[in-house]
């Protein structure tokens, strides 16, 4: 991983109307900067930012330069849409209040510099309406787990779709969001992994390794691995009529055998990107207990080895979510 100078820990710290941000200068080139900041307007929020998620599904093709072609893709870029802090200057409609706790699920507003998805800043100009207050679970404490809400939703906008899934491939913190979403709506999934280390932390399922269930007869699949080669083979695990939702991403081209899929009469789905009624609804969930976000976070930094930190999210097995701290970055 190349970085700039301006990843020194020599106390970078934002001016008045500036951010110190994440930014993604070029694929594999990754510094720490101050930005110009846009002034809020009548409808925004200023945010001071707490924690943000690294992604490293998004974040890692950014970052990489294997993203597929994508709206607004471009560099020098600030990645993140995992972000969690605190409103600095409420918007004049007074949906907020000065000190709420909230999440943003990323920004634009360094100018220049393209906001995809913009949430990895030390203060973020957001409009209101993209901005969630987090209840009461969240909203008490300053703890970093309500970054994992972009997830959550991700994993409610898959389970909308179609007949919760008794089969999830994956058990990272997407899989493991998936099967508590899941059990809280009624489901009882299995989950499949194939790495060892990653078998611990699940509550109220099952996980085994694919070679170990012989099953064939799942009414229903949910796939978050992002592993295209296991399109096929998911396709012999369904029953007839049975469906397959695909709610990873997938850098490299799908390809099944048709003739599989015709005697399956098989139902494939593909589940994109979450929607506020998504995020609105495991709002409601964590708020009424029945949806805990705790024990995903593996591993936090403070902003100031942030090189360091998406090295380890991008490349250690070991670590299932990374968060950066940004709350020295006065």
């Amino acid at each position: 991983m190349s970085t700039s100078a301006s990843t020194s820990r020599s106390g970078l710290r934002r001016g008045a109307s500036e951010s110190v941000a994440v930014v993604f200068e070029a694929p594999g080139e990754l510094s720490l900067r101050a930005l110009p900041r846009d002034v809020a307007g009548a409808g925004d929020l200023l945010v001071d930012v707490e924690f943000t998620g690294i992604s490293t599904g998004t974040e890692r093709l950014l970052f990489t330069g294997r993203m597929p072609p994508f709206p607004g893709l471009a560099y020098p870029l600030v990645p993140g849409y995992e972000t969690v802090g605190r409103v600095r200057e409420p918007d004049a409609e007074g949906r907020f209040a000065e000190g709420d706790r909230v999440f943003v699920p990323g920004a634009s507003c360094f100018g220049d510099v393209r906001g995809l998805f913009g949430g990895a800043a030390s203060c973020l100009t957001v409009p209101a309406a993209r901005a969630a207050k987090l209840p009461p679970p969240l909203a008490s404490t300053d703890g970093d787990e309500a970054v994992l809400l972009a997830l959550a939703a991700t994993a409610r906008h898959a389970l909308e779709g179609g007949p919760l899934p008794e089969l999830i491939v994956g058990h990272g913190v997407l899989g493991r969001l998936l099967a508590r979403v899941a059990l809280a709506l009624g489901g009882s999934p299995v989950v499949w992994e194939k790495n060892p280390t990653r078998f611990a932390g699940a509550q109220g399922y099952g996980v085994v390794s694919p070679d170990d269930d012989a099953r064939r007869d799942y009414a229903a699949i949910c796939d978050v691995s992002g592993d295209a080669s296991l399109l096929e083979p998911l396709l012999h695990r369904l029953r007839k009529g049975g469906e397959l939702c695909l709610a990873g991403f997938y850098s490299e081209r799908l390809s099944f055998d048709f003739p599989l899929a015709f005697m399956k009469e098989a139902t494939m789905r593909v589940a994109a990107e979450w929607q506020p009624a998504d995020l609105e609804a495991v709002l409601g969930l964590v708020g009424e207990g029945r949806l805990d976000l705790g024990g995903l976070i593996s591993h936090e930094r403070p902003y100031a080895e942030a090189a360091e930190a998406y090295e380890t999210a991008f490349n250690d097995a070991g670590c299932l979510k990374m968060v950066l701290d940004w709350r020295s970055c006065a």
